[in-house]
């Protein structure tokens, strides 16, 4: 009896270890990342966009196969005329054409045009993935970086409340004045205030993470290292990550190809002058031909394959009005693709730039906090031997608690931006984002 009781007792505590493990597990950026793959409204409309563009292909290839059609027919036709009774007579009949296209220049431009247009399609789905990458990056860091906010204000309203106190115990003895209690209650006023507004944007911070996983995120892993030496960036300069990006940016693709499809859009449009050739083939089986003129259908049974010639002459300059359209079109996308060229050299720069002097700040930063909490030591023993005041001490922990939270905030404007980087190189994807995740795990 006693050995069921422990093996019950042993049980229950495994279970219970399980369950408080399972509330204190810390879901990190990967974990949260696969999450938004499957349920993100934006990411998997992205994705059936990205499956229905891919029927191009065969709509298009449709126009260089043959064109088969079967009609039927059956009637019931009653012939009354002054050459004897009326009669009845069935009137059945079965026709099959097919037609195949043999010269029509403008459909074989129509199934290239659709090959780009899926290439497109293919690159505006990888953006989407990245777009999907650095919207859950930047809603994971803006958690993080409220609930920092919230443990700031709350370390704050813990140490001006100790201080507040501590004023009103000197007041009553005598051994302060007033002007320190109103100081420590001012600031603690001030706090109360802030800790409302900095929970509220905690709040929808989460909100906005929800938006994407379809959940209330619990809690999530952050940074407790803040390391000032990060891996290495793939390339060291600035213009071998320009060279990366108008290779492989895929907005520039996308401009690439739609100047490619303007181009065959030209050539499309310039095609409908040109004359157009078809094998046409034709089986026809009709019974009860002619039974409404001569009260006797006939059976008559055709069969004929030939060669269909159209050539157009005149449309009223419809069609030189079309290509004329189609080379301004054209023209427009040469600029369209010169204007995104110069963005993407740009971000690049920037983000390049924001991530060498990230590196900087946090290292700055982390000095700064090690500063402060020496400053607050200091500043702590100087009150007790009496050279430094209450309101002295305020404001050593309130500079080291913002350092603290500048710090945090900087960290996480670093991994984004390294993330926007590799984005505008065309290079991110899940093996960047794990790596951010590690150095976030530290």
């Amino acid at each position: 009896m006693a050995s069921i009781f422990r093996s019950v007792l042993l049980t229950l505590i495994f279970l219970i270890g399980t369950v408080i493990s399972a509330a204190l597990h810390a879901a990190n950026l990967i974990e949260i990342y696969q999450e938004a793959v499957e349920q993100d409204a934006q990411y998997q409309s992205a994705r059936a966009a990205y499956e229905a563009a891919r029927e191009k292909i065969p709509q298009a290839r449709a126009g260089l196969l043959p064109d088969i059609n079967l009609s039927a027919r059956r009637d019931t036709l009653n012939v009354d005329s002054n050459l004897g009774p009326s009669r009845t007579i069935d009137q059945r009949g079965v026709v099959i054409s097919a037609t195949q296209p043999l010269i029509r220049f403008e459909n074989f431009v129509i199934y290239s045009q659709s090959k780009t247009e899926v290439s497109i399609a293919e690159s505006e789905f990888v953006i989407a993935a990245q777009n999907l990458i650095l919207r859950v990056a930047q809603s994971y860091f803006d958690v993080l970086n409220a609930q920092v906010d919230v443990e700031v204000v709350d370390a704050q309203k813990t140490a001006i409340l100790k201080q507040l106190e501590q004023a009103q115990r000197n007041f009553e003895v005598g051994v302060a004045t007033i002007v320190d209690t109103n100081e420590a209650q001012a600031r603690f006023d001030l706090t109360l205030s802030q800790e409302i507004a900095l929970r509220n944007a905690l709040e929808i911070a989460k909100r906005n993470l929800q938006s994407i996983i379809n959940r209330i995120p619990g809690q999530l892993a952050h940074a407790h290292d803040f390391s000032p030496d990060p891996p290495a960036l793939r390339y060291n300069d600035m213009e071998q990550w320009i060279v990366a990006a108008e290779e492989k940016n895929f907005s520039l693709k996308i401009q690439k190809a739609a100047f490619e499809l303007a181009e065959k859009e030209v050539k499309r449009m310039y095609s409908q002058h040109f004359p157009t050739v078809d094998l046409v083939a034709q089986y026809s089986d009709q019974k009860g031909v002619g039974a409404q003129f001569t009260g006797i259908g006939r059976d008559l049974t055709t069969a004929s394959i030939g060669l269909q010639l159209n050539f157009p002459i005149f449309q009223g300059g419809r069609t030189h009005s079309r290509v004329r359209e189609a080379i301004a079109n054209r023209e427009k996308t040469r600029h369209d693709l010169e204007n995104t060229l110069r963005d993407t050299r740009l971000h690049i720069r920037q983000e390049f730039l924001n991530v060498t002097n990230g590196i900087a700040q946090v290292k700055a930063l982390k000095q700064a906090v090690i500063s402060s909490q020496t400053q607050l030591n200091s500043t702590m023993l100087g009150q007790e031997v009496g050279v430094r005041t209450e309101v002295d001490v305020l404001n050593a922990q309130q500079q080291l608690y913002s350092a603290r939270r500048d710090l945090s905030k900087a960290y996480h404007d670093y991994l984004m931006s390294r993330l926007r980087l590799s984005a505008e190189a065309g290079e991110l994807d899940e093996d960047v984002l794990q790596q951010i995740n590690h150095m976030l795990q530290g």
